[in-house]
């Protein structure tokens, strides 16, 4: 069981530093309301985080 957590935190990390290379601190701001909307269960803070991250997608692309 602790292995399991340690990869999923090295996996979490990983892609955190992959958002903050691509899309810069908005991406890890965006990252973060995710993150503390999904673990509070409050849709409104993870889903402004989700619109954040996908307009940093479709305005990259």
């Amino acid at each position: 069981m602790p292995l399991i957590a340690i990869v999923v935190a090295a996996l979490a990390l990983g892609f955190e530093q992959l958002v903050q290379w691509k899309y810069g601190p908005l991406g890890i701001i965006a990252f973060v309301l995710i993150t503390v909307g999904i673990k509070a269960k409050n849709t409104t803070c993870g889903g402004i985080g989700a619109l954040i991250l996908v307009l940093l997608l479709t305005q990259s692309g």
